[in-house]
């Protein structure tokens, strides 16, 4: 018996081409986005690899998996658990399983593209702002028109659906409730550079402080990532400091516990000798010693409103001319680990 002969598909096309995935596709949908050279090998590993249109054509959202794709930059990170559990809520309600992709080993977009142009979901709802426009641009453009919404991290200028908070407020909130505490010396533990969640919150901590005249000292500044490990390098540069801010506002809970957690070994002890503001209000930030201020995100309402705007457009309720844009806003909690500063305190 002759063994059945496996179809051919876009990943034998990009491995014959030696270019990814997303290159195939651009020269498939997009040929003139390619160069000559690139267009040329990709037309000759079609034809070598017996890849055919009607291989594509599987791909143009004909059939429906009934399934949804959650993207995500870290599964690791507990910030996400509320908003998986909302979207999860959601897309069973209305009748679709969902799949998640943990993103941070990289290959992102040939990832998410290779899950969705072989029709295993019937869209994606993405929650890491980090990946290329250009690249996302391949699966929701013609001919594959993949339904996409962009949640909690923006894509500037993509025009993508998207449901976002307002971070650049909320920041600046979070660093207002440091100043109207008495605060002068506010230093920040800022997130990854490349992340636009990080820049957005350093913007609304420098809008606070700019709106006050307050000086903002570089050194002030702890340049890191969302994890805990970089709220405890942060806490041992502050203890190399000569002088040292009375307050700062963390871009996240997490980097804000691993700060109070690496001042506590060397006898900085909050809100008595430094206040620390977070943000996002994890589960343990009411539970910490001492329990943690911070911006507690709509988390929640937002997985479901994306869930909800994703789902919409998948059936066609939702059209594709103008983006939908969702912002919703943060509120501060108020917690025991701010303070007025010590000199304050005890005039």
């Amino acid at each position: 018996m002759r063994p059945e002969r496996k179809t051919p598909t876009i990943q034998d096309v990009a491995r014959s081409a030696g270019v990814s995935t997303a290159t195939v596709s651009r020269a498939l949908s997009s040929p003139e986005r390619v160069s000559d050279g690139t267009r040329a090998r990709v037309s000759e590993a079609v034809r070598v690899t017996g890849y055919t249109l009607n291989q594509t054509a599987r791909s143009l959202r004909q059939r429906s998996a009934r399934t949804i794709l959650v993207a995500l930059p870290d599964i690791r990170n507990p910030f996400f658990s509320s908003i998986l559990d909302a979207i999860e809520r959601e897309v069973t309600a209305r009748g679709y399983g969902m799949l998640v992709a943990n993103l941070y080993f990289g290959h992102q977009a040939t990832r998410l593209q290779d899950y969705l142009l072989s029709n295993r979901a019937d869209g994606l709802l993405l929650l890491d702002g980090s990946l290329n426009a250009d690249d996302l641009r391949v699966i929701t453009s013609a001919p594959y028109s993949v339904p996409l919404v962009v949640a909690c991290e923006d894509i500037p200028n993509s025009g993508f659906h998207t449901v976002v908070t307002d971070n650049v407020q909320a920041a600046e909130r979070a660093t207002r409730h440091l100043i109207e505490l008495g605060h002068r010396r506010i230093g920040h533990i800022f997130g990854p550079e490349q992340n636009v969640v990080a820049r957005d919150r350093l913007a609304g901590f420098n809008r606070a402080m700019n709106r006050e005249g307050l000086p903002i000292a570089p050194e002030w500044v702890f340049r890191g990532s969302f994890e805990m490990d970089s709220g405890i390098a942060a806490s041992a540069r502050y203890m190399t400091l000569a002088a040292r801010p009375t307050a700062v506002f963390a871009a996240n809970d997490e980097s804000a516990i691993g700060f109070l957690s690496g001042l506590r070994r060397h006898g900085i002890l909050c809100p008595r000798d430094i206040s620390v503001i977070g943000f996002d209000d994890l589960g343990v930030a009411p539970h910490y010693s001492p329990p943690l201020s911070t911006m507690r995100q709509p988390r929640e309402t937002l997985g479901k409103m994306a869930a909800e705007a994703l789902i919409d457009l998948i059936e066609g309720r939702q059209g594709n001319g103008t983006p939908l844009r969702i912002v919703l806003q943060s509120e501060l909690i108020a917690r025991e680990s701010t303070g007025r500063p010590a000199e304050l305190a005890s005039a």
